[in-house]
């Protein structure tokens, strides 16, 4: 128990904090923890707010930080609501590192990764928000570096942007990891260039690189339905799916029911298809907690075999 006037001596204080008594004195000598008062014996005396400034610095120096650092954010610190803050952030900021962790080493038991890639991992899941842009603007930037593309459309593809929340679930920091990886791996941009170029191809040539977006939904959504179903691409379903793609995408007198027309269309949707390029996007709706973005590339191979038969 503490003193009748509220101080305890660097025993009690010990017990309470848990903190050896060697290092409670040593933070007292190194000026860190001031006595408030001393007994008539010169044994130094704390109170309630040096207890909580004990805390603070257990915790700071939890965190790693030195004892110049710690004497730093002691000396702005006048009460003990304000010392209670600064304990709480500092937690806070504990915890964040600690699910940082979590999130590495999920994802690397998960992989079954090399232990030099843990320092990798480390490294991307502790990036801020804006370096996360950084990151993903530049990978856009190589996508379409002196190409002719639409640039209203890869303006879209551009201004979508991993943005975690304060306090990311798991999913999510291994989805950034993951996503991450994903932009940096060399196999991927090289697809994704290939996709930009035959984009800037179309573009010169005056042609549309692709049917507007709610038709393409649309389309990609019977074929999964079909898909489900367990129908084959030759199916009455199946044709009239393709006549509708072929209908529309016909230019310049182009014969939908041509049937090489309909091949190379295909071979069209099928070098547009990847399914990394779908992950990219599934991975942007778990971090930024968009509605989940269902698996597609199945239902494509199904409309291009629709397309083709």
């Amino acid at each position: 128990m503490g003193r009748v006037d509220g101080t305890f001596t660097i025993g009690e204080l010990s017990r309470r904090t848990g903190l050896p008594v060697k290092t409670i004195r040593f933070y007292s000598d190194e000026g860190l923890l001031p006595p408030a008062d001393r007994t008539g014996s010169g044994y130094r005396l704390y109170d309630v707010t040096a207890m909580a400034r004990l805390e603070l610095i257990k915790t700071l120096r939890e965190l790693g930080l030195g004892l110049a650092e710690v004497s730093a954010v002691l000396d702005r610190e006048t009460s003990v609501s304000r010392l209670a803050q600064r304990h709480l952030d500092a937690l806070d900021e504990q915890i964040r590192r600690l699910r940082l962790r979590r999130a590495v080493l999920r994802a690397f038991v998960k992989r079954k990764s090399e232990l030099a890639e843990v320092e990798l991992m480390n490294k991307l899941a502790a990036m801020s928000d804006e370096e996360r842009a950084r990151l993903v603007a530049e990978f856009w930037r190589e996508m379409t570096d002196g190409l002719a593309v639409d640039t209203g459309f890869y303006e879209r593809m551009r201004s979508a942007k991993p943005e975690l929340p304060d306090d990311p679930s798991p999913e999510q920091l291994e989805a950034w990891i993951e996503f991450a990886e994903l932009i940096q791996d060399p196999e991927f941009r090289a697809a994704i260039r290939r996709m930009s170029e035959r984009h800037a191809d179309a573009v010169g040539a005056g042609a549309e690189f692709g049917p507007p977006p709610q038709e393409w939904f649309a389309w990609s959504e019977r074929a999964q339905q079909a898909l489900e179903a367990g129908l084959p691409p030759e199916s009455p379903e199946g044709r009239a799916l393709a006549d509708d793609v072929a209908r529309t995408s016909a230019r310049d007198g182009q014969d939908p029911a041509d049937h090489a027309f309909r091949a190379s269309l295909a071979d069209r949707i099928a070098a547009g298809t990847d399914g990394r390029a779908e992950r990219y996007w599934q991975l942007m709706a778990i971090m930024n907690g968009w509605p989940e973005i269902p698996a597609r590339v199945p239902a494509v191979e199904w409309l291009t075999a629709a397309l083709r038969a």
